[in-house]
């Protein structure tokens, strides 16, 4: 890929606070970023909430805003510094989130500002759970059987169909924050109404449950030419059910079959382009039933994650 000239300054959101399921990665992954772009010839502007990173050294952006990483303020400095772009994928979800928000809020609009990486639309297909659903199933990908609810009528007409155990999953939360699995109607009831709080989009998946099942991850980059690169698979030591936080991960993936891995990778790359990440890194989760071998897509992440 050619280097972009019609761009000269890009803000990149960092990560903020090390909060349980975003941890130091993504200041890691950010200074690499911040290194890359200004070897490329690029101004960088930086907004971090963290000053005990590595990012927000001096060096590294030519210029560092360690503030809160909201809308008003990011709005401040795109006055302030004018910058071409604006790159939300190395932030983990709260760069995501925040960039969201800012587009929806018109600001990038107002202030001819891109989203580079992964724009608005891209970033609602992953996260939105309903689109992401609609995605996969266009190119033929399994999931687990689902439906998205915004109230507790809806969610209890899908206990009805699906039984429990249960899976909630909030649209647009960070590491599964506000979701959780179901073995009860009680502990349904308290997910439910958790779930729709915690969503900024006040919806959740509700999901069949695949507890004990194998769960694998692909991490896998693309640029806007369409070339696209597996780094590597990773295994999660522990089966669905245990978040990956409190467990451990091995790459390469150590239980599949050489079929099982090639059907895996081409799923990749059909959701790869299919959700549509123009430049960098994204997550793929999958998960294999190890009594029947049916494998579905979990979710994509369009950042670069904690794996």
């Amino acid at each position: 890929m050619p280097k972009r000239t019609d761009i000269n300054k890009i803000l990149i959101i960092g990560s903020g606070p090390i909060v349980i399921g975003q941890a130091c990665e993504f200041d890691y992954s950010g200074t690499q970023a911040l290194k890359a772009l200004k070897e490329e010839g690029y101004k960088v502007v930086l907004i971090n909430s963290n000053p005990a990173t590595i990012m927000t050294d001096p060096q590294f952006a030519d210029a560092t805003y360690i503030e809160p990483i909201t809308p008003e303020i990011i709005e401040k400095i795109i006055i302030k510094e004018r910058p071409d772009a604006l790159l939300p994928t190395l932030g983990g979800q709260t760069g995501l989130n925040t960039a969201m928000e800012i587009a929806k809020r018109g600001i990038l609009k107002k202030y001819n500002v891109e989203l580079i990486g992964a724009n608005e639309e891209i970033i609602a297909k992953a996260e939105d759970r309903n689109l992401f659903k609609q995605a996969m199933e266009k190119i033929g990908l399994d999931l687990p059987c689902s439906r998205q609810c915004g109230n507790k009528k809806e969610a209890r007409e899908t206990l009805a169909e699906l039984g429990l155990p249960i899976v909630i999953r909030p649209s647009f939360t960070l590491g599964g924050t506000g979701g959780g699995i179901a073995r009860t109607e009680e502990e349904f009831e308290e997910l439910v109404s958790r779930g729709i709080d915690y969503s900024p989009v006040n919806t959740i998946l509700v999901e069949e449950s695949i507890l004990g099942w194998k769960e694998y991850e692909l991490e896998v980059m693309r640029d806007c030419k369409d070339n696209v690169v597996i780094i590597c698979s990773i295994e999660n030591f522990d089966p669905m059910g245990v978040h990956t936080g409190d467990s451990i991960t091995v790459a390469p993936a150590q239980t599949l079959t050489d079929v099982e891995d090639e059907i895996m990778r081409d799923a990749s790359l059909k959701a790869m382009r299919e959700i549509g990440v123009e430049t960098g890194g994204a997550d793929i989760q999958f998960a294999v039933d190890p009594k029947t071998g049916r494998m579905v897509v979990i979710e994509i992440n369009p950042r670069v994650s904690r794996s």
